[in-house]
């Protein structure tokens, strides 16, 4: 499984050069609701297995949660299901809150 560091998908999304990755997020909503990273998508977790298919599956697409944990699953689960361009956000938005928007809130 492909990783990607809070760092680098910062630095990915300010490069005007490529077209911007999906950010996938899979907490639940008040996580979501609580902080997130612009632009996210919202797709909890629990509703991955019926609704990955409104997904597109060879689009790069970043999947974050709160660690990295949740959203390693998500990856493993899209790339059986023919998903060839996931990654995930290494550290989740506890790591972006950390190494890049220090004013996200942490919980």
């Amino acid at each position: 499984m492909r990783q990607i560091s809070p760092r680098e998908l910062a630095d990915r999304l300010n490069d005007g050069s490529k077209d911007a990755p999906l950010l996938l997020d899979v907490r639940e909503a008040w996580e979501f609701r609580f902080c997130h990273i612009e632009n996210s998508l919202e797709l909890p977790m629990g509703s991955v297995p019926t609704r990955y298919v409104e997904l597109e599956p060879e689009r790069e697409t970043v999947v974050i949660c709160h660690h990295g944990m949740r959203s390693a699953q998500v990856c493993m689960f899209l790339e059986h299901h023919g998903f060839t361009n996931v990654i995930n956000l290494a550290g989740g938005v506890a790591g972006w809150a950390s190494q890049v928007d220090p004013k996200m809130p942490h919980y």
